[in-house]
């Protein structure tokens, strides 16, 4: 099962750090991930890490702004955010992937076996 939190509303330019914790699978045997979808849109991958701790962004959008990292001692999955814009506003999902590598391909998020409920993220001034 996966807990995702830390969602809220933020002013742009702001920052937020998303959780997701695992309460039966060990983050670091898998690929875990995290995608998010706005309103009328489809769920988009935004950036993967491997059971080996290398990352792949899905989204050029979030280069240099957003961080994924792991915490193998609370088995928990973060999604650092900096520099948020308006056009972030999503509901924010992690998932994991019964493999040790991070899928590619234009939609990855058909790879991920199991999905949080996801956290609302606004970005408004």
């Amino acid at each position: 099962q996966l807990q995702a939190s830390g969602g809220g509303l933020v002013q742009p330019g702001g920052s937020l750090r998303l959780s997701c914790a695992a309460s039966e699978a060990r983050l670091d045997y898998y690929a875990a991930g995290w995608f998010r979808q706005a309103p009328g849109k489809e769920r988009e991958g935004l950036i993967c890490i491997s059971s080996s701790g290398g990352s792949t962004y899905y989204a050029e959008s979030v280069k240099g702004r957003f961080a994924i990292s792991r915490d193998n001692a609370n088995n928990t999955l973060h999604l650092q955010m900096n520099g948020l814009k308006p056009e972030d506003t999503a509901v924010y999902y992690c998932a994991i992937r019964v493999g040790t590598m991070c899928p590619l391909g234009r939609r990855p998020q058909k790879e991920y076996d199991y999905w949080g409920q996801g956290t609302l993220v606004t970005v408004s001034s």
